[in-house]
């Protein structure tokens, strides 16, 4: 399928026709990730799960290392 950029305000937007969608079971409120490799553009749902997994261990990490002064700052 080629697939052409359409005008949005000032930016580009790209039409991703119901069926794809339905496939890859996205709607509107699916958060999509965009990444590039330097050539090409890869969309994808995001795995919830696995971003608040990682959330939780950068948040962890934070107070492990700054809690007191969080603390501090807060009080």
């Amino acid at each position: 399928m080629i697939k052409k950029l359409v005008s949005h305000g000032n930016s580009a937007a790209l039409i991703i026709d119901k069926p794809i969608l339905e496939l890859l079971d996205v709607d509107m409120d699916t958060p999509l990730e965009i990444v590039t490799d330097g050539r090409n553009l890869i969309i994808s749902p995001v795995d919830t799960a696995k971003r608040e997994k990682k959330f939780k261990a950068a948040l962890e990490k934070v107070n492990r290392l700054h809690g007191k002064t969080l603390k501090k700052l807060a009080g």
